[in-house]
């Protein structure tokens, strides 16, 4: 059974300007540090998502990979195809920790990401900067989770957005943090054999 039109139309009204009123509050505006964790798929998918809605309002920004490395991927692709002119991207992993199987070097290489990170966050032409598997180098201590929160607390400039993604991400971090989002595995199709996909995986 439906509603009546009128009945309905009022009580949309009703919802909208209780709505007007809660967002007339929020006024303030800041760079937000956003973390996307959690076993599930689309950590890095949202942050690049939100890369591209930079790039699409002509907002510089830029991409670090700390673990990624090895395999092509199209965000990649596209960006240092069509739009390094505002997009700055630097793959610094070599791939994931147990294909390297090199500690000493994945340090190394961490280290290398985390000091083009901060350069690139120091940097107020940046409006946004995605680090992309950062989580995964500060669990196994390859940077110093200390230093990132104290550098993300003391010197990121004001208005620029940090996008930090990889499951287990610390605890302090997730203090730190603005947004936060987990997300949660339901249901995955390397479960049942299927391996990943281009368009879907990468």
């Amino acid at each position: 059974m439906t509603d009546d039109p009128d009945r309905h139309a009022m009580k949309m009204a009703k919802k909208k300007a209780a709505r007007d009123k809660i967002m007339a509050t929020k006024t303030d505006q800041k760079g937000l540090v956003i973390v996307h964790t959690g076993k599930g798929k689309g950590k890095s998918s949202a942050a690049f998502g939100m890369i591209f809605r930079c790039i699409a309002h002509d907002m510089q920004c830029a991409v670090v990979q700390f673990i990624k490395g090895g395999m092509s991927t199209g965000e990649r692709d596209l960006i240092l195809a069509k739009f390094t002119d505002i997009c700055a991207f630097h793959t610094m992993g070599e791939g994931f920790t147990w294909e390297t199987q090199d500690k000493s070097r994945d340090t190394e290489m961490a280290q290398a990401a985390w000091a083009k990170a901060k350069e690139l966050i120091r940097d107020p032409a940046n409006t946004m900067v995605l680090l992309d598997e950062i989580n995964i180098a500060i669990r196994y201590d390859y940077v110093d989770i200390n230093d990132v929160v104290t550098f993300l607390r003391d010197e990121k400039p004001p208005m620029t957005h940090v996008v930090l993604t990889g499951r287990n991400a610390h605890d302090d971090l997730i203090e730190l943090a603005d947004l936060v989002t987990e997300m949660e595995l339901v249901k995955h199709p390397f479960r049942a054999g299927i391996k990943a996909q281009i368009g879907v995986e990468y």
